[in-house]
């Protein structure tokens, strides 16, 4: 009996993807094509050219899974298909896909921008797209990432990406960037709570909060409670010629801040302050956040940490293990388009704990092992 192969996980909510083709230039289906370019950035291939290539040396293992009937797309083919792919509707097949594998997100949703420095052309005048991600920290997975109009300039990707989310019970993370007040009503209109970096923009706010705060680490441990009703929360880590020290102090006493009415239920202000020693130098910097939540100076200090993991466990993944940033995809929506398959190749790899590889192994075990690039993708072989 033939195999049958049972459509993946993945390509069930990809295949409503709207080709951008025209009708006469339909040889590759959709699937074909998005099924290909997914199964070659997860065996380590990072543009069109090396997608093509890939295809075709892997014709005999796709055809017998209904793959490229008609043959390999060429490079070509790919970059048009996704150069003119309306991104917003991949994104949306992106976001339904992450939450279906997840289910109910719960803890922290961490929203941060990154630039991909490799879609910049000097020549004519082409700037580096800056998109906008949300990961979930307890799941570690990217949930959804949005084009913004620049680093800077995020507001409107930040607002998008949050109506695209279920935020029903999370605690969402966002640096200086996202600290609006409409930010603040869209989240608690989603039933979820903020907490966001307290930025100079915002009036005299951030001047308060600094005050107040330098008022409480003037005080010794008895005074922070009976003075200024503050929680306290420290933390410390250790490894070879590293130590760091964070400390969190948070207050919902905010009878004298006037800003209080203006931010939907705020409910506390936080000051973290961390205190870094790296061999013989050391350094001190403080930060301030407002949040929905009430003054757990633990909960928020470990809220407001597990944010800075989407540097280490995305950003930084990105640029080590796909070489996003030297990535030299530009025209029209091939950079975002391909940004956001690179995510979902990056959420497959870390969803499959067979195997407790690197980022890097696992790729290069699935470009050695068909039978593990299906696992990854998520189809089941039948006989």
């Amino acid at each position: 009996m033939a195999t049958k192969i049972e459509q993946s996980h993945f390509m069930h909510f990809f295949s409503v993807l709207p080709d951008p083709r025209k009708s006469r230039n339909q040889l590759y289906p959709v699937s074909d094509i998005i099924s290909t370019a997914i199964i070659a950035i997860i065996c380590g291939y990072d543009d069109w050219e090396d997608v093509s290539l890939w295809t075709q040396g892997q014709l005999a293992w796709l055809q017998p899974l209904g793959i490229c009937l008609e043959g390999a797309p060429s490079h070509d083919t790919y970059n048009r298909f996704f150069r003119f792919l309306d991104p917003g509707v991949m994104e949306k097949c992106f976001i339904q896909w992450t939450q279906s594998l997840v289910g109910k997100i719960r803890g922290v949703i961490a929203i941060d921008g990154k630039t991909l420095r490799g879609s910049k052309e000097t020549s004519s005048d082409l700037n580096a797209i800056h998109m906008v991600s949300a990961f979930a920290a307890e799941n570690e997975i990217i949930l959804g990432q949005l084009k913004t109009a620049g680093k800077g300039k995020e507001l409107e990707g930040i607002k998008l990406i949050l109506q695209l989310l279920d935020l029903e019970g999370t605690t969402v993370t966002i640096d200086a960037g996202g600290c609006h007040k409409e930010v603040a009503d869209i989240i608690r209109a989603k039933n979820g709570d903020y907490i966001l970096g307290l930025k100079g923009n915002q009036g005299t706010f951030l001047a308060e909060a600094k005050n107040f705060f330098a008022q409480v680490l003037l005080m010794n441990d008895d005074e922070w409670e009976k003075e200024c009703q503050c929680d306290y929360f420290i933390s410390e880590e250790k490894s070879r010629n590293r130590q760091e020290k964070r400390e969190a102090w948070a207050t919902s006493d905010l009878e004298w801040l006037l800003q209080k009415k203006l931010w939907r239920d705020l409910k506390s202000i936080v000051c973290i302050r961390s205190t870094r020693a790296v061999n013989t130098e050391s350094s001190v910097e403080l930060r301030f956040y407002i949040s929905s939540k009430e003054a757990n100076a633990e909960v928020l200090g470990k809220g407001i940490r597990s944010h800075w993991g989407v540097e280490n466990k995305v950003h930084h993944v990105l640029d080590v293990a796909y070489n996003e940033d030297k990535c030299r995809i530009r025209k029209d929506h091939g950079a975002e388009n391909f940004s956001i398959m690179r995510r979902a190749v990056q959420n497959m790899v870390k969803l499959e704990k067979s195997k407790k590889l690197s980022t890097n192994k696992k790729r290069t075990v699935a470009s050695l092992n068909p039978e593990y690039r299906l696992k990854l993708l998520g189809i089941a072989m039948t006989i």
